[in-house]
Formats: structure tokens, sequence, C-alpha cells
């Protein structure tokens, strides 16, 4: 992981699920630019709950491991990359709904919504949310 830099505030951004995970785990998959943008931002970053339980759908098919287990990663993750939770209320939910992404896939409908809905960009090399119009994003 990154050095944090000092408490400045930043653009407000909201980060999807393999962006926060590729960061805490120093992953090279992380381009750059999004790595200086989450350690510029201090004090204005985002995580929707949808992201842990993303997290969590991936280490119960395999995808990533997480030790010593999901709840305690988490729980460490939040200590070393202090981040705002995101509501998921009702108009996340609606937002959700009207939202027009090239896909069905209901986390990055939730994630999308969220953005839009709290005015954040979303930090993501998601090609299918990049070209999704109505979508603020940031790719690196």
């Amino acid at each position: 992981m990154s050095a944090r830099r000092g408490r400045s505030a930043g653009p407000p951004f909201l980060l999807d699920t393999h962006i926060w995970f590729w960061y805490l785990t120093g992953s090279p998959r992380l381009p750059d630019g999004l790595r200086n943008a989450i350690d510029a931002a201090t004090g204005s970053l985002w995580l929707s709950p949808i992201s842990v339980w993303e997290l969590g759908v991936l280490e119960e098919r395999g995808r990533v491991r997480l030790k010593p287990d999901f709840r305690t990663w988490v729980q460490h993750a939040f200590i070393r990359l202090p981040l705002e939770e995101a509501p998921v209320n009702r108009e996340v939910a609606l937002a959700s709904r009207e939202i027009e992404l090239a896909h069905r896939d209901p986390a990055d409908r939730f994630l999308a919504a969220t953005a839009r809905v709290f005015g954040l960009t979303l930090l993501t090399v998601d090609e299918r949310l990049t070209r999704s119009r109505g979508v603020r994003t940031h790719s690196g």
C-alpha cells in the first residue's frame, strides 16, 4: 500500500470493489494514476457496502483469498484505509434501476447509482462502467 499523505481534502471518490482490493493488497494491476488519486484524496474516499458484499462473494467463489478470514480482513481494511461508508438508501435503489449500463451486473448498478446520487467520481478500470453515460468515472 502506498504511504498516505497529509489530511488534505481532495475530490470525493467512490472506490470500485477491485480498486479498493487492489489498493490494499498493493496489486500492480492498480494504475499509478488511481493509486496517486487515492493517496491525495485522504478524507474524501467512499466505499459502498455493496463492495464489501461483492468481495465476500469473490472469496466464497475462490477468486480471492482473505486472511485470516473475511470479516477480520474487512475490519483491518477500514483501519488501514479509512473510508466514508456510502449509504444504500431508497434513492440509490431507485437510481440503480434508472441508470443506463451496458450490462446488468447488480453490484455495478448499485455502485454507479451511489456515485450519481452522492455526486462522487467512481474510481474504476471496468470499461463497462467507464463507457457508461451518466456516471462520472476516473480510470487513472
